[in-house]
């Protein structure tokens, strides 16, 4: 089996453009060093296991953090980071129990 996570944290490269499309989608104002790290400390706490190739993007979901990145798995480049809907609905459901 892959290790897709030890592929990506040594490989993982950045387009100009995927920051300005990540402080969008998770309503943030980092500057692009900051993405970075904030990018690889949530792949370095993700569980192998939550590393799924879809086609041709790997997508990482850390549940902890309610964000989901899309890797492309020929480059290894960044394409976006998001907060999946699924992963919201759980968190409210949970919330209305306590």
């Amino acid at each position: 089996m892959i290790n897709y996570k030890a592929i990506i944290l040594n490989h993982i490269c950045y387009t100009s453009l995927v920051y300005n499309r990540i402080n969008k989608k998770l309503n943030l104002s980092f500057t692009n060093e900051e993405i970075e790290k904030l990018i690889i400390e949530i792949l370095q706490d993700t569980p192998e296991n939550d590393y799924i190739k879809t086609g041709k993007n790997i997508y990482v979901t850390n549940k902890e953090r309610n964000i989901r990145i899309t890797i492309n798995s020929f480059t290894n480049r960044l394409i976006t980071a998001d907060k999946p809907k699924l992963i919201n609905r759980r968190l409210e459901k949970s919330n209305l129990l306590i």
